[in-house]
């Protein structure tokens, strides 16, 4: 197994399994907190639901903090690899000529996606733990707040304009980084050359309307807050 990711098609493989593992979870986050511009009550359940399950709570997210450490540490590995091996011709390639922005710059993106989950685990993960950890309190309630306390919650975050601002900038550079990931990915696992042009359809499909829909929802909530 050591010798799969010193490989460089191992770290590559490496790379896109835990590219496609997060891009599932992106997908799941977005539908759940989608729940929160319809339907505030639908939102706590479903909240509350996450929150509290065993399975999710102590199988799925040491998982999933898991594949967010390995795809980070795995893309500084492979980025400082390249380098390397490209040497001197590095800097006298003509990158605009040869490939995008966006695939010249991964690193940068996933710098500034890496910044964001920072922000998002100050904002919502780490209390959460503080609550239910710490302080003992599975409730999913706190005093003042009818019901459930997650969409409340969720609007009071969103209530500071360059908070919101912040998040656009974050899924901007999330979208970006999507659109060469995406395909990359799926190229890393084998994907022919005819189905190039349908993975590049279905990745800018999904790097745009996922990271637009946080946007909107980030929005929605900054203009529709509890004063």
């Amino acid at each position: 197994m050591s010798g799969f990711f010193k490989s460089s098609i191992g770290r590559k493989v490496a790379m896109a399994l835990s590219a496609f593992f997060l891009m599932i979870f992106l997908f799941q986050h977005f539908v759940i907190n989608l729940l929160s511009v319809f339907s505030g009550e639908i939102f706590n359940e479903v909240s509350h639901f996450m929150g509290t399950n065993w399975l999710i709570q102590f199988v799925m997210q040491p998982v999933l903090i898991f594949g967010v450490v390995f795809h980070f540490i795995m893309g500084f590995i492979l980025e400082i690899k390249n380098k390397k091996a490209q040497g001197v011709a590095y800097a006298k390639n003509n990158g605009a000529a040869n490939s995008s922005w966006v695939s010249r710059n991964m690193i940068y993106s996933g710098l500034v996606i890496l910044a964001f989950i920072v922000l998002h685990f100050i904002d919502f993960w780490f209390p959460e733990i503080n609550t239910k950890y710490i302080q003992g309190d599975w409730s999913g309630v706190h005093e003042g707040v009818e019901g459930y306390r997650y969409f409340h919650e969720l609007q009071e975050k969103f209530v500071n304009p360059a908070r919101v601002v912040a998040y656009i900038v974050a899924f901007v550079f999330l979208a970006l980084h999507l659109l060469h990931g995406f395909t990359s990915a799926f190229q890393s696992m084998g994907a022919t050359a005819g189905r190039k042009k349908t993975l590049q359809n279905i990745g800018k499909a999904y790097s745009i309307i996922i990271p637009a829909g946080f946007i909107i929802i980030a929005l929605f909530h900054h203009f529709n807050h509890i004063h």
